[in-house]
């Protein structure tokens, strides 16, 4: 085989991966509120990310439901 027909395998591959982890990250932040307040923790930038994609679908308060409950537990 090619070796241009083995790197755009390569790079679709790839590509692949990460249309994939970025599904199976936005389903697990999307299913667990606890997640979200790991990623709160760790990495808030995609999580900034993950309430700005809803709030664009239409997807309203649950950014403002995270904080809420997690305000109730610090307290």
């Amino acid at each position: 085989m090619p070796l241009p027909k083995k790197l755009m395998k390569g790079v679709i591959m790839v590509e692949l991966l990460g249309v994939c982890g970025a599904y199976a990250l936005f389903h697990k932040m999307n299913n667990s509120r606890d997640f979200r307040n790991t990623m709160n923790t760790k990495f808030p930038s995609i999580l900034e990310v993950y309430y700005q994609s809803n709030e664009w679908a239409g997807i309203h308060g649950i950014r403002e439901r995270d904080v809420e409950v997690w305000s109730a537990k610090h307290d």
